[in-house]
Parts: structure tokens; sequence; C-alpha cells
């Protein structure tokens, strides 16, 4: 199965400036060098700058959009180019089994300090090695205008097939979290989709459609949600409002009854890595307070801390709506996760439905 980052067109629309790429090749990089694949909130200064001082390195970054796109640079490389990789949690298993990472050393990471129900351990760990630990999570989920909608209709995804809201929606188009949300509003695990659910999952989709005003990828989803195009973005969330929430403070995202999709993102090391014992450093400095703070708020896009202890501001929990997660945890449901054959009917599916009339 091919699984994109649900939040690649975001990247490709906010990424900042990637760093030149120094391989570790003749000529190239020095060894203290550290050498990182990554996601564009890796890119920020503000992120990478403190953890460069205080270890006398340079990260060189190169960006990708998710997690097909990440392991075809490694495929084009040379075995130790690479010290670290960000990639979707549950895509840690293709890294494995193509044999290019590291188990991380449990007692190093504060595991204990993370939000359980993030650790991803169907994931993360494999044969009873760890191979990645998540850094950072959010949802897709309803994000709204609170001026412009009730507050009160968001905390259910009936909302989003209501003659009330008709017109006044935004779909992102992206088919795996978007039908995930779909099965949540027709009482459905997405963790338990199958064939036999994709007419269900057709007809809720369909509804959808008919409300809404667009389809669109980040861009155009996002910027309508800003403008004022639309009220609602079915798939939008956290990491749609939150960074914009300086800005547009009347722009909010809610966790609905019936649930939200989570995304969740991990960082693994390499085990050709030629500066292992830096890369471990840079990982556990991303998982410090401090370095989750700055990952969560990048200036790429805004996202949950994995580590409960991350050091936020008191406006950027509530920004963040720190203090809710527990809850909204309990009600998340992770990303659906078909075999190849159901991905393909899916995308079949969500193709039929964006002609749809």
């Amino acid at each position: 199965m091919t699984v994109r980052n649900p939040l690649s067109s975001l990247k490709s629309r906010l990424g900042a400036a990637c760093a030149a790429v120094a391989l570790l090749a003749a000529g190239g990089a020095q060894a203290a060098d550290l050498n990182a694949l990554i996601w564009c909130d890796h890119s920020d200064p503000a992120l990478l700058q403190p953890f460069e001082e205080a270890n006398n390195v340079k990260v060189n970054v190169k960006e990708f959009e998710g997690t097909g796109a990440g392991l075809a640079i490694v495929d084009q490389s040379q075995p130790g180019d690479w010290d670290v990789m960000v990639i979707d949690s549950i895509d840690v298993p293709r890294g494995v089994e193509k044999g290019l990472f590291e188990p991380l050393p449990e007692d190093k990471l504060p595991f204990a300090d993370l939000f359980p129900e993030v650790k991803m351990d169907k994931s993360t760990v494999v044969d009873g090695k760890r191979y990645g630990i998540t850094e950072k999570f959010g949802y897709n989920t309803i994000g709204f205008n609170k001026t412009k909608v009730d507050p009160a209709d968001m905390q259910s995804l009936a909302s989003l097939t209501s003659d009330k809201y008709k017109g006044k929606i935004a779909i992102y188009d992206y088919y795996l979290p978007v039908i995930g949300m779909a099965a949540l509003a027709i009482g459905k695990k997405t963790a338990d989709l199958s064939e036999a659910d994709l007419p269900a999952l057709k007809a809720e989709l369909l509804k959808m459609k008919a409300n809404a005003k667009l389809v669109g990828e980040v861009t155009a989803s996002q910027t309508a949600l800003a403008t004022g195009e639309v009220d609602v973005l079915v798939g939008g969330g956290e990491w749609v409002t939150a960074g914009l929430a300086k800005e547009n403070p009347a722009l909010d995202f809610s966790i609905p009854k019936e649930g939200a999709v989570l995304w969740s993102q991990s960082l693994a090391m390499f085990k050709e890595s030629k500066n292992k014992d830096m890369a471990l450093k840079f990982i556990q400095y991303i998982l410090s307070p401090e370095g989750q703070a700055r990952l969560a708020t990048s200036s790429c896009y805004w996202g949950m801390p994995s580590n409960k202890k991350a050091a936020l501001t008191e406006e950027q929990k509530k920004i963040l709506r720190f203090d809710e997660q527990p809850g909204f945890l309990a009600r998340a449901q992770a990303y659906p996760a078909p075999n190849a054959d159901l991905d393909k009917k899916m995308q079949d599916m969500w193709t039929e439905m964006l002609q749809a009339q």
C-alpha cells in the first residue's frame, strides 16, 4: 500500500526552504554532521539551532512528502548517507522490513513521559524491538469558524451532512482520513474496515460531497476556511487552525462525539548511520520538553507534542487544547490501514465521489 503523509500538501505549501543536503561522501560533510530526512516542521531554525549550538554540529536536512518518497530517497542513496528519518508511525514496519532502521535504546528515551495512546507499539515495535518513537501527533477532524457556525453542532459528525451547513463546507482531498471520518460517522471502526463496508462509506461520502462547496488539497481547503469562503473544513484539525490562531482566533477544531482520525509521526535511526551517538542525541533533543515545544509550534505546521512534559506556554497549550487531549485521544482512532487490494478500491471510491455531481 502506498501511504501518503496526511500533511504532505500542507508541507508542500508551507515548507521552509530546505538546507543543502551534505552527504557523507568524499569531500562532503564533516564526520560530526548529522544528515536527516525530515518533514518541513523539522526545518525550522528555531528547532535546529539550539541543538546545533549545544553539540557543535551541523544538521543537514532534506524534506520529503510521504513515506514512499522518503524511502525512494533512501533507495537512491549510499549506506550511511542518512542518520535519522521522520516517518509516519504506522509506516515504521515498512522501514524495518527493508532493513533500514536501528533498534532504539528505550532506557535512554522518555517513553514514560509520552501520551500512552500515541506510543503506537503495534507499529513502532517489531519482533520485540522498538524502531520508532512518536514525536508529534494530531487529528483529521472538523475545523471551523466558531463565529459562523454553532460550535455545539461541531460536536457531531452528523453536522457534516446536515442541510444547515449545505454549501458552507470544504473537504480535504485526501481519501484515507476522510474515509476514516465517514466510517466513524456510520459507527464503524477504522481498523475493521473491509470491502463489505464500501457501499455504506460511499453513501456517507456522497452526502458530504452534496453539502460541500469544494473538495481541495490543503492549500485550497485551508484558504477557503481562513478567508470565509466556507465555515467548516472536513479533515481539518489543529494542524490547520493552530498556526492561524493569532491571525484568525475565530478558527477552532473539535473532536466529535463519534471520534476523529489520529495522525502520528515518529523518528527512526538508520542502521547504517555513521554517527549513531549524535543521531541518538538528536532524537533525545526532539523528545525533550524544550525540543517538543519547538517542534509542536514549528513555523511549518503546529501539532501536539507526544511528550506530556513539553515546555509549551499556557497560550500555546490553550491553542492546542492540551488539557483536553486525554478525552480527545479516548475518542480518536488510527488511520485506516487497508491492504493493497482494499486500498485501490478505496481510492477508486474516492475518485467516484470526486466526480459525482
